[in-house]
């Protein structure tokens, strides 16, 4: 009992740090946080769809072709952190109004809190959804590690979203996805791999 609860309070630790650093200050700018943020974005941009659930859809539709290759139990928990994250991107959103915005004061906070929330949930067995699962397929498939999918799609994603909304984003989601890599590493320390969630296991 002392191990779910300690569990269910990182899990909501990461979710909400992870929803503070996107609805806070990533998203305000546009700045994709990753390949399903960058979707987030492009949803709200045609269809004026509330980033919160922007999210929490497209990172719910990734898990659900995903499924197979997690565990049940593993499922019901990504789903909690997804849609814990969510709930946080929506209340930040909504509650918390900054004056006088500084790029690059934002794109710094954001990306360390989104890095800091992703660790803290790969440490604890919990998948942040995204298109990482998608990734995850193709690499099974073709039987090879999947940060090569993995950055294709993201890059894919920020290029389209670039092109849409305004190509200084690119510049600025790579520079988040470098930055909030780092901390996921800082986070999540050496036991990085024997904690995320696919159990992939190179073949």
């Amino acid at each position: 009992m002392k191990k779910f609860i300690r569990k269910s309070g990182l899990v909501l630790a990461g979710g909400a740090i992870q929803g503070m650093g996107m609805g806070l200050f990533l998203f305000p700018h546009a700045i994709p946080s990753g390949g399903a943020g960058g979707i987030a974005v492009l949803l709200n941009y045609w269809f004026t769809m509330n980033m919160g659930f922007s999210l929490w859809l497209t990172n719910f539709s990734a898990l659900v072709l995903a499924i197979k290759y997690l565990g049940n139990r593993c499922a019901l928990w990504t789903m909690a952190g997804i849609t814990i994250a969510s709930f946080s991107v929506y209340f930040f959103q909504h509650s918390i109004q900054i004056s006088n915005r500084a790029l690059v004061v934002d794109l710094l906070l954001g990306s360390i809190l989104l890095g800091t929330g992703v660790g803290i949930l790969l440490r604890q067995g919990v998948s942040n959804g995204g298109v990482g699962v998608i990734a995850l397929i193709i690499s099974s498939a073709r039987n090879t590690l999947p940060g090569r999918p993995l950055f294709m799609i993201n890059c894919s994603i920020f290029i389209l979203t670039a092109a849409i909304i305004d190509w200084k984003i690119i510049v600025l989601a790579l520079i988040s996805q470098w930055i909030s890599t780092k901390m996921v590493d800082l986070v999540c320390g050496i036991d990085f791999y024997q904690s995320y969630t696919f159990n992939w296991r190179k073949k």
